[in-house]
């Protein structure tokens, strides 16, 4: 009652606010007015806006325009390469004030502990990290994960505050032909919220899917896609990450209309594309000087997502509110000069005042050494399914090429830009070892090499020579995990992630700089993907049309079946 009593008491000025922010104009995401006025803070809500307040902390804004928190309705924290913490210190002062996090990733090396990692350190960092549950773990049946989550442990993790509700349910297949073991999971949440993932799906198979209580959708990547998914009533995302890059193609449809209905994610980001672009602030950026309103822009970042994922709390700057503010120095900029998460200014001492997690997840790999042997393609026929990369998106093309046989193999050809592939299995399980081919990385030589690999996260390895991909992969296993790149028999660049083959603990600015150091090493290699790493990883996931490879071999996921 005490508390409930000094936000009255500061909203109507019977006492001075703990925190005024004096001399910016409120951008109001319901007219689309600039307000003028003080905004009053009681310990992390606002109380008052629009009139003058006292304050025993003072802060001044002027010149500065004031928009509430952005929110990231949909990310693999695990991604960004960091730990939550790291995270924390790399978006916050970018504007982001809500993560909506899906620990999948860290899930599917490590189980439950995994979730519960990030349970716990959403309990520490500035801004509110909210853990949903991961709904596919694995993804599929066609994949060696390093865990397994039923819905019995999935109703085991329920009720932390972090929660809002079911992560994406990535099993379409699943949904619409009735798995018993998937229902079981959605039954848990009706009535709640569930995440979406469907792409590409249509026609009634969207409507059974919608009927499951799904509310959201991050992977429309066309425009009647997305309109479709938005006439039957799901929330589309508009996602704009390091590999799928939806933004353009889906800017013309966010307007002042849809906005209500509309929010922003990133899906996968790492720290080389937030320091060269942006976050959330870049998405913002980018529409607004592709053409969509301010209001609508704001409003997809802030209070839609908030609306979407039932945050009554926060996505707007009025009494009541949770305190994220963002004060930029222009709207079109979306320039943050300062930021306040629940009341607390963004700064070097909030983030060394943080409390903290002891990482989980050590000594994940435990893949079997591999040789040159190891990346042989025997075969006894030259007609050959090629995955085909599609720069920008996670969707391949599923290729058809005649590849000659030679002692045996049928090796990889520069000339025609095909690869081999490779996915290892690093889970100590049962040593599978997959090959197959693919065509888009335009490298003529070495190896790359990484554990980071959607979302059963083995060893995935593509190279032009056996003998680099072998040094690659063996050295995963020695740095418990990451990205390496080989040529000629030796390690050109690599960056280890030990937490769960997945995650740094070095500072973001230290995997910032071994990514550039990465990123030039595949370009001496030939590649011209812009980002190869997240790229490969991808190439894994066998719920993305059309073609993908596992450690058990290549998959159609059209037909939902393992072709080789």
């Amino acid at each position: 009652m005490a508390e409930l009593s000094a936000r009255i008491a500061q909203g109507r000025g019977d006492a001075p606010a703990d925190l005024v922010l004096r001399g910016g104009r409120i951008f109001d995401l319901i007219t689309g007015e600039m307000l003028e006025g003080d905004v009053a803070i009681c310990g992390d809500t606002i109380v008052g806006i629009c009139d003058v307040y006292d304050g025993t902390e003072v802060v001044d804004v002027s010149g500065l325009i004031l928009v509430p928190g952005f929110i990231d309705t949909h990310l693999h924290i695990e991604s960004s390469l960091v730990t939550p913490f790291e995270f924390d210190r790399c978006v916050a002062p970018r504007g982001v004030t809500t993560a909506i996090c899906d620990p999948h990733e860290i899930a599917n090396v490590i189980g439950a502990a995994g979730v519960r990692y990030f349970q716990q350190a959403s309990e520490h960092t500035l801004i509110d990290i909210r853990v949903q549950l991961s709904s596919c773990v694995p993804s599929t049946h066609m994949e060696t994960a390093g865990a397994e989550l039923s819905a019995e442990d999935i109703a085991g993790l329920m009720g932390h505050p972090s929660g809002i509700g079911l992560a994406e349910f990535m099993n379409y297949p699943g949904v619409i032909h009735r798995d018993p073991d998937v229902l079981r999971k959605l039954e848990l949440f009706q009535g709640g919220h569930i995440d979406g993932h469907c792409p590409l799906l249509s026609g009634k198979d969207l409507n059974g899917y919608i009927a499951a209580g799904i509310r959201t959708e991050h992977e429309a990547t066309n425009p009647e896609e997305a309109l479709e998914k938005l006439r039957k009533g799901m929330r589309v995302l508009i996602r704009e990450g390091s590999v799928s890059k939806d933004l353009d193609a889906l800017q013309p449809l966010l307007t002042e209309r849809t906005a209500p209905y509309m929010c922003l994610c990133t899906d996968d980001r790492n720290p080389l594309d937030i320091g060269e672009y942006g976050h959330l602030d870049y998405m913002i950026r980018r529409l607004i000087s592709l053409g969509t309103p301010p209001l609508a822009a704001y409003r997809a970042a802030t209070l839609s997502a908030a609306e979407a994922f039932g945050l009554k709390d926060r996505g707007m700057i009025a009494p009541g509110k949770r305190a994220d503010i963002v004060a930029l120095g222009s709207l079109e900029a979306c320039d943050a000069q300062m930021v306040f998460a629940a009341g607390t200014r963004v700064n070097d001492a909030a983030f060394a005042a943080r409390g903290s997690v002891e990482p989980v997840g050590r000594d994940s790999v435990h893949a079997p050494k591999v040789t040159a042997a190891s990346f042989r393609a025997t075969a006894n026929r030259e007609d050959t399914d090629v995955i085909g990369i599609r720069e920008g998106q996670i969707l391949t093309d599923h290729l058809h090429e005649r590849i000659a046989i030679a002692d045996g193999d049928k090796p990889p050809d520069p000339a025609r830009d095909l690869a081999r592939i490779a996915v290892v299995e690093r889970h100590g399980l049962n040593g599978n070892i997959a090959c197959g081919f693919v065509r888009g990385f335009g490298m003529t030589k070495g190896a790359i090499a990484s554990t980071v690999c959607h979302d059963h996260h083995n060893i995935a390895c593509v190279g032009m020579d056996y003998a680099d991909m072998a040094v690659a992969a063996n050295r995963l296993g020695e740095i418990e995990g990451g990205f390496v790149v080989a040529e000629g028999g030796r390690v050109l660049a690599e960056l280890a992630l030990p937490v769960a083959g997945l995650m740094s603990l070095e500072p973001f600015e230290v995997v910032r700089d071994r990514l550039e150091a990465l990123r030039a090493a595949a370009r001496s290699l030939g590649v011209t993907l812009e980002e190869p790493f997240l790229q490969l990883a991808f190439l894994a996931l066998p719920v993305i049309p059309a073609l993908k490879i596992t450690d058990r071999g290549m998959v159609d996921v059209v037909k939902f079946e393992i072709i080789t």
